[in-house]
């Protein structure tokens, strides 16, 4: 996730100030692992001194002036490039999961019950992600739907390392 094009994005709908922008982040994009306060305000300085926000308007608070970012034209251009490129096809060929396989396979070790270890914490994570989507929140749902896909895709690959063991092993021990 990119905070500062998430955060660009946030206000090119309204400025806002800054902790306005960790509440939608939070509620919309943080589920899970909000984002610190001291992110959000580093973000914005940077955005600003990047000339992709500016502060407009600024109200006393009860602590320091709070202050109402607004987006500038480049910092839109720079959403809107964002939303119309493609993102980068994942997962990537080399993962955890086959580094740790070939890795247990290379030095003797019993890759079989690495991922039966690895089967069962994904069904729990689904388990956890199909609860989830029970809710009557439309966006929990939509990011289970998502989670729950990935580890679909990783159990079918699991199951078919796991029939393919001894070639692999036979490939990685030369």
């Amino acid at each position: 996730m990119s905070v500062p094009l998430t955060l660009l994005g946030l206000l090119e709908r309204e400025p806002s100030h800054g902790y306005d922008l960790k509440r939608d982040y939070d509620t919309f994009f943080g589920r899970g692992k909000p984002l610190p306060f001291g992110q959000v305000y580093a973000t914005l300085g940077r955005l600003s001194r990047d000339g992709k926000v500016v502060v407009g308007e600024v109200q006393p608070g009860e602590g320091p002036d709070r202050k109402r970012y607004v987006i500038t034209e480049l910092g839109a251009t720079e959403v809107q490039t964002w939303l119309a490129e493609p993102v980068e096809p994942e997962p990537h060929l080399q993962t955890v999961l086959f580094a740790k396989v070939t890795l247990a396979l290379m030095l003797g070790r019993p890759a079989g019950k690495y991922l039966d270890a690895q089967r069962g914490a994904h069904l729990r994570r689904m388990r956890e992600l199909t609860e989830v989507r029970r809710g009557d929140d439309l966006v929990d749902s939509m990011l289970a739907d998502h989670g729950l896909f990935h580890l679909e895709a990783d159990l079918r690959w699991i199951d078919m390392t796991a029939a393919r063991l001894d070639a692999l092993a036979r490939v990685v021990r030369r």
